[in-house]
């Protein structure tokens, strides 16, 4: 998989929905706590792992 430099990508899954469910996942973009509050030190392969692979699933299920 190619990797477009951040510069050139919005890398966030962030709706502006920022609320967290019993679950403990934001009801606007199915981040847990802890990788929102990480968002920001995360590489782009990182944020691409959690976007295209773990939110997905939890969308899913």
């Amino acid at each position: 998989m190619a990797i477009v430099p951040s510069s050139t990508l919005p890398l966030t899954p962030c709706t502006g929905v920022c609320r967290l469910d019993t679950r403990g996942l934001c009801e606007g973009c199915l981040r847990t706590g802890d990788e929102i509050a990480r968002w920001s030190t995360m590489d782009d392969v990182q944020k691409l792992w959690i976007m295209d692979e773990v939110l997905p699933h939890r969308q899913a299920g």
